[in-house]
């Protein structure tokens, strides 16, 4: 089931009109092929596409990210906020609390600033892109994954972790749904997605290490996230773009 075909059709019938999603069975990336039609002025707010297989995943940082054919939920989207760009830091975030709320039957967490783990363990990770007057979400799940699949020890799927009876139309469909109800009070100016991050966060009160894109490191204690969507640590000091380390 997990591995079962994309049927946009399925998808869309479970989701309100906001949404439109495509699906294609091969592509580079759905983040390039959406932010293309978004410059084209061919996209519009609600417009997703998502793919069987992807032969040039992108992640965050230019990391490259691949996975079988069928075993992984590839797919972007495009949203047009109306609160201050100031303010939109906190969309990645929020996107990532949708990923682990919509990951039935599994204690998902969110680790700062983009990925969703389980047991510590990566499942999913996304990526988001400010493009004219809105933003380009991209979003990797691991679904169908054996663990000869997976591409380094410290990540998991919904197939090693025992999720066995859901499918990608439905997931997709669920975390779409989520998304939305997420985003719309939030785009409405409600806060109250702060404490549920909280308390989804797998780095908030951790000891960390933090390393820079420029090869700087320094450690720290996670202590909260800015109105910006900034990791922010007990010494004061705010990290925007990072890679997080959890110590133990």
């Amino acid at each position: 089931m997990l591995r079962a075909p994309l049927d946009s059709q399925a998808i869309n019938a479970n989701l309100t009109q906001y949404w439109r999603v495509s699906v294609v069975e091969l592509t580079a990336s759905t983040q390039s092929d959406l932010i293309e039609l978004v410059t084209q002025g061919r996209a519009q707010a609600g417009d997703v596409i998502v793919a069987d297989y992807q032969s040039s995943g992108r992640g965050r940082l230019t990391r490259s990210f691949e996975a079988p054919p069928g075993s992984a939920l590839l797919f972007s989207f495009y949203i047009k906020p109306s609160r201050a760009r100031s303010d939109w830091g906190w969309i990645p975030l929020m996107a990532g609390v949708s990923v682990a709320q919509s990951l039935s039957g599994v204690k998902a967490r969110v680790k700062w600033p983009n990925d969703i783990l389980i047991n510590e363990k990566k499942i999913s990770g996304l990526i988001a892109q400010v493009v004219n007057d809105g933003i380009v979400i991209g979003i990797g799940i691991n679904v169908g994954m054996q663990v000869s699949e997976i591409p380094v020890p410290q990540a998991t799927s919904l197939a090693i972790e025992g999720v066995l009876n859901i499918s990608r139309n439905e997931l997709l469909a669920n975390l779409l749904a989520t998304f939305e109800n997420n985003f719309s009070k939030w785009d409405q100016g409600s806060d109250e997605i702060w404490p549920v991050y909280q308390g989804m966060s797998a780095t908030l009160g951790q000891s960390v290490e933090v390393h820079y894109p420029d090869g700087r490191v320094e450690g720290g204690t996670a202590v909260s996230v800015s109105a910006s969507g900034e990791l922010v640590l007990a010494d004061g000091v705010h990290v925007l773009a990072a890679d997080i380390i959890h110590l133990r």
